[in-house]
């Protein structure tokens, strides 16, 4: 019998793959279907790939009219809640803060831009929390694909320029009191563009021609030559 620790919580911030609304640069070198159809296959393969964590697992999304949309996609295995209003940072902290308050010890929150991202480092997010108060998982494009954190809420939501080259740099420069404990895991990549779309694609074909499953069958298919 598996055991479930909900004091652990998963959460993964997903937008509904509207053409036009979803992952608008990769559609400006492309079209606003293709690039809805990337973010539903990264939507779908992620939801999948994560089900196996043991934790309390929850999508919240956006708009708040999609939750037919969401509903049908996570089958059950993830609870479901709407996104605050307000930009990326006040948005991230009103998911930290509404699950801190109903006792969570350790919250770990992703996007859907990483389709690939090691599930085991997630479970090392867990695992840096019992010693630290925030742990993040910087992204070669400036950002963070992972954040995390324990009991308290970090002072890194306000006064960050989110979805920039220095997202990172600024979540960083909040923390000036020394007594914030920071973890970081290994530095992974974001599909935003279609640069990045590229390396995806050889990404996927190395991992095929070294014996390995990407676990992302609905991206792996939409990758094919």
């Amino acid at each position: 019998m598996t055991t479930v620790f909900p004091r652990r919580v998963l959460g993964l911030f997903a937008k509904e793959p509207r053409p036009g609304q979803a992952k608008t640069r990769l559609a400006s070198a492309s079209s606003p279907e293709w690039a809805s159809r990337v973010a539903e296959a990264f939507l779908l393969d992620l939801v999948d790939r994560l089900a196996s964590l043991n934790a309390c697992r929850v999508l919240t999304y956006a708009p708040r009219s999609a939750e037919a949309y969401f509903d049908r996609v996570v089958r059950g295995r993830y609870e479901l809640e709407p996104q605050a209003d307000g930009e990326l940072g006040q948005r991230m902290a009103a998911f930290f803060q509404g699950r801190l308050r109903t006792g969570a010890e350790a919250v770990v929150l992703l996007g859907t831009d990483s389709p690939t991202v090691p599930v085991a480092w997630i479970e090392q997010a867990f695992t840096e929390l019992e010693r630290a108060h925030l742990v993040l998982g910087p992204a070669t494009d400036g950002g963070f694909y992972l954040l995390g954190c324990g009991r308290q809420l970090p002072p890194i939501f306000e006064g960050v320029a989110w979805s920039s080259t220095r997202t990172l740099r600024d979540t960083i420069a909040r923390l000036t009191d020394p007594a914030w404990r920071l973890a970081l895991l290994p530095p992974w990549y974001d599909v935003d563009t279609l640069d990045d779309w590229h390396v995806l694609r050889g990404h996927l074909a190395a991992l095929r021609r070294a014996g390995l499953d990407p676990g992302v069958p609905r991206t792996e298919a939409l990758a094919e030559p």
